[in-house]
């Protein structure tokens, strides 16, 4: 079986991990800072990146994320996802933007980003998450 690597799955993997690894990098700072033994962290980190999965499932109308990993590897986007299910692509944007919003706040308060950092990213937050669920560029977005 052949994988086609096209700028919309690049784009679309490239958003996820990007979200994986500023979660990770806000967990392991406040987990530091807290001064929390290493399982209890592990385990509330557990519950709320459960949480967020629910949510997530929940505004794209998926029931697992086998369902969402398999229709991005047949090219589906978040937004084709959510139209075939007819759920709201807006409330997967304010999601994923609150979600990521949050983290931004944590890093700044963290001390990892300056507060001209933390503008200019919040500042292209909302467009860069809409790029990312419609799988495609600014200029493609109806």
């Amino acid at each position: 079986m052949y994988i086609i690597i096209s700028p919309k799955r690049i784009l679309i993997v490239g958003t996820m991990v990007l979200t994986i690894t500023v979660g990770i990098g806000t967990w392991d700072k406040a987990a530091a800072a807290n001064g929390r033994s290493i399982p209890l962290a592990t385990a509330d980190h557990q519950d709320a990146s459960a949480a967020r999965e629910d949510r997530f499932l929940q505004a794209l109308g998926a029931a697992t994320n086998e369902e969402v990993y398999d229709a991005l590897l047949e090219g589906q986007s978040l937004a084709d996802i959510a139209g075939s299910r007819q759920t709201d692509v807006n409330r997967i944007i304010h999601l994923q933007v609150a979600e990521l919003t949050a983290q931004l706040d944590a890093r700044l308060a963290g001390g990892s980003l300056r507060q001209d950092q933390y503008e200019a990213l919040k500042a292209e937050l909302t467009e860069t998450v809409k790029q990312s669920v419609y799988g495609r560029t600014s200029s493609q977005i109806e």
